[in-house]
């Protein structure tokens, strides 16, 4: 018997061998991911959640670090006309303050988050959200990529060239690290990073205002530059001309906007009140990046900074600006050069954060819509959504080693995406105040802020398109085309299984039950018991009580329905969907009750909640065996006419598992099978 075997009454060892060496590997996991949170504590919201400096540092550093590759790109693209970079510094600073300001009037509307995706769901449709919802999660694998080669980058600026070899186990170890700090949460993973980001800000306070000061006396002499400049400019190209070089040149450090989107993606992770938390981290970010920004491509343009080989030109400028420095015989300007490098780096780094936290964001709202394999909005026992974590690492490791991480290459890629997302939650917008225009009546006032951020970001998109598709641009649409034909594939699976579980429920809907059955007795813990676990009261959950008394005629006395309530990324937002989901679940269970007692059997129902479906099943199960020795557990699993290598993947495993907990715990457990018929998709 397997209950003899569990108990330790023979000499068989192998199940003590393997509960030590899961002991040792729940040991190792809890060192390095934290233990378990308690999704009960009622305080768990105030701990896991961010305050608005905080949410700066994790989601506002993406659009900061920009500032380490975005005015770089731009300035290359002027070539000798660096007298335009002025222009470039108003463009960027008035793109930065537009784009900001729409979404933080996003954020009032979507208080819950989910940024381009949902907006696009929700005000265009559909499709419009798939479309934004898969170019944001490409976005966000590049936004690490980026992110953590151009940190690479910064470094090895200032190490001998003869390590150059070793950028790119770096780059990779960098994202295996950030990878661990997330599983473990956001918070932790900010709160660890915050330093780095303190040095960041620190320095390049210092090296802008600090440059900017040293040419003050100059200042005439400077405009006098970019006067003839310009002057010589407007002869040589005339408007079209000079036009044309500033758009091309504004267009390449579009990537300078990427992260304004992170927050009202990460609106979740915040601390209440959340619209007026992320509405603050809002207007740090944007503040932040544009005078970051503006003020280093002044400072390239007083320096008069031109491209080097091996090194950026952020490390140009570092150099020209304090590399002198000497304190005695100390060196102490190389020693900020240095420092503030590697406080670039470390930002970067910090960066990357963006993609690890809205990343797998992004995937478990598309999850819910099931427009991604359901699992994607689940969350680990440290409420993390782990899966996601580990599907955007992959992703971003494959992307570097393709393309050796070399970071010019990672940045032509990019940013079409994010203005692609930008524009559609624009679109929606403005389609919102259209079709809202008689409720409110300021809303010229904010469609026409709309209108301007769309005509901005599709402008953008289009200027990008054309100039970086031949470049590397096409890569992004191929890879993005592709990622929206699977999530459409994914999403007519899904529907096809629940129009077959439609007309279970349908057919089950209508069975006759006799309505003279006397009110049941109590359950007797000595008589056979049928345990059902059921999700929600419908026809997957009949088909099974139905195929109890089918395959065991007569013999079972009672039943008892067991239902696990899964916190995931649907419902973890507060206090309040925490115990609707509870309440539903209840409801669900009642129902089950009164459907079995109305055909004469005893039935009572037992519950819980939880991250982990599989762990709480198992040990509700374990404690009604002790109650109702003679116990059977019986679990569903859809069985297709025709199985396909993809339907493993959509349709979890539960069933399977549970039983082989439960079995392994001494219980006896039997999956039923509920036929799904591949000719009626």
């Amino acid at each position: 018997m397997e209950t003899e075997n569990t108990s330790g009454n023979n000499s068989d060892e192998p199940p003590l061998i393997i509960e030590s060496e899961q002991s040792m590997f729940e040991r190792f996991k809890r060192f390095i991911l934290g233990a378990p949170r308690n999704i009960r504590d009622p305080q768990i919201f105030h701990r896991i959640s961010l305050i608005a400096f905080l949410a700066w540092v994790g989601l506002g550093a993406d659009g900061l670090s920009s500032s380490a590759y975005g005015p770089e790109e731009a300035y290359r693209a002027l070539g000798e006309h660096t007298y335009l970079a002025i222009g470039l510094l108003l463009a960027t600073a008035i793109t930065i303050f537009i784009i900001s300001y729409t979404y933080s009037r996003i954020i009032e509307h979507f208080p819950y988050g989910g940024g381009g995706y949902v907006v696009a769901s929700k005000l265009l449709g559909p499709k419009y959200g798939v479309v934004s919802g898969s170019a944001l999660l490409v976005d966000y694998v590049f936004t690490i990529s980026v992110s953590i080669a151009s940190a690479a980058d910064q470094i090895f600026s200032f190490l001998p060239p003869q390590v150059a070899h070793f950028k790119l186990f770096i780059v990779i170890l960098g994202i295996v690290v950030l990878s661990l700090l997330n599983l473990r949460g956001a918070k932790e993973s900010v709160t660890a990073l915050m330093p780095v980001f303190l040095l960041f800000i620190v320095t390049h306070c210092i090296l802008i205002l600090g440059g900017i000061a040293f040419h003050m006396f100059e200042a005439p002499r400077v405009v006098h530059d970019i006067k003839h400049g310009f002057n010589n400019g407007l002869g040589m190209f005339g408007v079209p001309g000079m036009l044309a070089l500033f758009i091309r040149a504004y267009t390449r450090g579009a990537g300078t906007y990427t992260g304004i989107e992170a927050v009202s993606n990460g609106i979740q992770i915040m601390r209440e009140p959340k619209v007026e938390t992320a509405r603050k981290t809002m207007v740090y970010m944007a503040i932040s990046l544009a005078l970051t920004a503006g003020g280093i491509l002044i400072c390239y343009l007083l320096y008069n900074i031109v491209p080097e080989s091996g090194k950026t030109m952020n490390a140009s400028l570092l150099e020209r600006f304090a590399g002198a420095w000497k304190l005695g015989n100390i060196p102490t300007g190389q020693m900020f050069v240095v420092i503030a490098l590697a406080s670039e780096a470390a930002l970067l780094f910090v960066a990357a954060q963006a993609g690890f936290i809205d990343g797998p964001r992004v995937m478990a709202n598309m999850a819910i819509d099931s427009w991604l394999p359901h699992r994607f909005s689940s969350l680990s026992d440290r409420l993390t959504m782990q899966n996601g974590v580990v599907l955007i690492s992959i992703a971003a490791i494959l992307t570097l080693v393709l393309t050796n991480g070399d970071t010019r290459v990672l940045v032509l890629m990019y940013s079409i995406n994010v203005f692609l997302t930008f524009s559609l939650s624009q679109m929606g917008m403005v389609r919102y105040w259209m079709k809202n225009r008689i409720k409110y009546p300021g809303w010229v006032r904010h469609i026409t802020i709309h209108t301007i951020g769309l005509v901005l970001c599709v402008s953008i998109l289009i200027m990008n398109l054309i100039e970086k598709f031949v470049e590397g641009g096409w890569v992004t649409i191929l890879i993005t085309g592709v990622l929206i034909a699977l999530c459409m594939f994914i999403k007519r699976r899904y529907e096809a299984s629940n129009r077959n579980l439609s007309r279970l429920d349908e057919v089950l809907k209508d069975i006759p039950v006799d309505a003279s059955t006397n009110t049941p007795k109590e359950l007797n813990p000595k008589s056979p018991t049928a345990v059902v676990l059921v999700n929600s009261f419908g026809g997957l959950g009949i088909h099974t009580f139905f195929s109890i008394q089918k395959l065991f005629p007569k013999h079972f006395k009672n039943f008892i329905f067991v239902s696990i309530t899964v916190f995931d990324a649907g419902n973890l937002k507060g206090a309040g969907e925490l115990d609707e989901a509870v309440a539903k679940t209840k409801k669900s269970l009642e129902q089950f009750v009164e459907f079995a007692q109305r055909f004469g059997f005893p039935a009572e129902y037992r519950m819980s909640s939880g991250t982990e479906v599989l762990a709480e099943a198992e040990k509700i199960s374990i404690e009604i065996a002790k109650e109702y020795p003679l116990s059977v557990f019986f679990a569903s699993k859809l069985i297709f006419q025709r199985e396909r290598w993809y339907h493993r993947f959509l349709h979890n495993e539960t069933a399977q598992q549970f039983q082989r907990r439960v079995q392994f715990a001494g219980l006896n457990s039997m999956v039923l099978p509920i036929r799904i018929f591949t000719n009626q998709h």
